[in-house]
């Protein structure tokens, strides 16, 4: 998506004069640029403590993961963003590289006067906090990987596929067409038609657990760019290495019924230190899925109050 000049620069104008805006949930919301990118960020205020940083999945589907949220703020400063491309973060140069999305975390920790956190990631969000591991190893205090994709380059084949099954497996004969019309029709370009298979999608995570809807308001703000191109970039990157001996504690989950199957053990054999918990009762979307176990393992890590 294009963005005019004359639009970017009064949303930087506007984080200039009015840099925070204070939310009725007790939130600050905050544009931080990097470049021509404005990183749309969620800060959730806590004096004195510790801060974490929240990674969604995708790429370029929003999830401000409100449940983990909720279950972080009563120790530490939470911090959610948009990731570039995704919802109100605007990406006019349409750089979606790696390295692009790791100078990403590095600005708003320099905005927020971070020299260390925490990293929280979620599927390819998890991915994303690997890589960002793996290149800014000081930065970090610990690393929760949830449910994440198992890696790049070869791994990220191997993901796909299995995603792709297990799709495949839960959907009707008329929701698996339609998957694939959308995936054809978003590769080309189509925001539409990636919102309307990620609601596809997100309905098959959730298929065989308690009612739960997908937000389609959420999902309207998927656009194509950021899917198509960040994968690519995701494929192109060096297969990341093994990690013995790591500076910080490290969790990783995923769930029982999860949509990676047997790709996930790239990720455990890379992190042979890490607390590994297999989530009963749960597929993707922990929090959603098993919350009162995904809680417990959440407040036991970051040892909550």
């Amino acid at each position: 998506m294009k963005v005019s000049p004359l639009i970017l620069k009064l949303f930087m104008l506007i984080s200039m004069l009015n840099p925070q805006i204070i939310s009725a949930q007790g939130f600050k919301e905050q544009l931080i640029p990097n470049g021509n990118t404005q990183l749309n960020v969620q800060i959730y205020p806590k004096a004195q403590a510790e801060s974490i940083i929240l990674l969604h999945g995708g790429p370029g589907v929003p999830d401000p993961m409100i449940e983990i949220v909720r279950a972080l703020t009563e120790s530490y400063q939470v911090i959610c963003f948009e990731q570039r491309g995704t919802g109100q973060s605007h990406n006019p140069d349409g750089d979606y590289s790696i390295e692009a999305y790791l100078s990403d975390i590095d600005a708003i920790a320099d905005a927020l006067d971070l020299a260390s956190f925490h990293l929280f990631g979620h599927s390819w969000g998890g991915l994303y906090a690997q890589i960002y591991a793996q290149e800014r190893p000081t930065k970090l205090k610990s690393l929760f990987l949830c449910s994440p994709s198992s890696g790049t380059n070869e791994n990220w084949n191997a993901t796909e596929k299995e995603v792709l099954s297990f799709n495949k497996q839960h959907a009707t004969t008329g929701e698996w067409l339609s998957m694939g019309w959308y995936s054809l029709m978003g590769m080309l370009g189509s925001n539409k038609a990636h919102q309307r298979m990620f609601y596809l999608v997100l309905k098959n995570y959730h298929k065989g657990y308690a009612e739960l809807t997908v937000d389609k308001e959420q999902l309207g703000s998927i656009m194509a760019a950021p899917v198509n191109k960040t994968r690519k970039s995701i494929l192109n990157y060096p297969a990341l290495k093994t990690v013995p001996d790591p500076s910080f504690p490290i969790m990783l989950t995923y769930g029982e019924k999860d949509i990676y199957g047997s790709s996930r053990q790239a990720v455990i054999d890379r992190y042979p230190t890490a607390r590994f918990v297999e989530i009963k009762a749960s597929g993707h979307i922990p929090w959603l899925h098993n919350p009162g176990v995904f809680e417990r393992i959440l407040a036991d890590f970051y040892r909550l109050n």
